[in-house]
């Protein structure tokens, strides 16, 4: 049996990002950059098409997938579970703003995540307990071929976190340079990644 490969695509830009605000789970629209991060995505996509296209809450999320679906043909597939981080009372807050009113809280969130929670928000924790279970179920249901998600920053990285262990890195920035898509192979007996000893990127 081949290995399912989880493509995890980072939905485009919103005003917030390139603002520098934290937007969690507000309800945010794409810009018109993030719009053609989008469409650049779809051609990629295009090239080698998945199998089937899933998308997290959220109109960022849906909005890039409806441009990714079109042009590859796939109807996307809500899944509810992967909507963002909620970053509480931080968000719609500039992060430099956090920094000067928050220093040490601000330090702490950068340097180790793991142990610090967004002011009524959620723990990062959680939310890999959200994205195992997603992943744990798209897996049975797809227990090969090539399985796209359309999420938004900074859950790409979370996912990318708990399914291969790959850097976190700084949660508060959505670094252009990083890939939109990154293409995940999981094997067979796949298990959520150790947690235990966090990886700061």
């Amino acid at each position: 049996m081949l290995p399912t490969h989880l493509l995890v695509i980072r939905s485009g830009a919103t005003e917030y990002d390139l603002l520098g605000r934290i937007r969690g789970t507000l309800d945010i629209p794409l810009s018109t950059a993030g719009i053609a991060e989008a469409e650049a995505a779809a051609t990629q996509l295009a090239a080698a098409p998945p199998d089937v296209l899933y998308v997290g809450d959220g109109p960022c999320s849906e909005e890039t997938a409806a441009i990714i679906g079109r042009k590859i043909r796939l109807r996307p597939r809500s899944l509810g579970a992967l909507d963002n981080l909620d970053q509480g009372l931080w968000q719609g807050m500039l992060v430099e703003e956090i920094r000067r009113r928050q220093p040490r809280l601000a330090r702490q969130w950068e340097e180790n995540p793991w142990a610090v929670m967004p002011p009524e928000g959620e723990a990062l924790d959680e939310a890999c307990d959200r994205v195992d279970a997603v992943v744990e179920r798209l897996l049975k249901r797809h227990p090969e071929g090539r399985v796209a998600v359309v999420v938004p920053h900074p859950l790409d990285r979370i996912i990318r976190w708990t399914v291969a262990g790959e850097p976190l890195g700084d949660l508060w920035d959505r670094d252009p340079a990083v890939p939109p898509i990154v293409d995940l192979p999981i094997a067979a007996g796949w298990k959520p990644y150790m947690r235990q000893q966090p990886i700061l990127g």
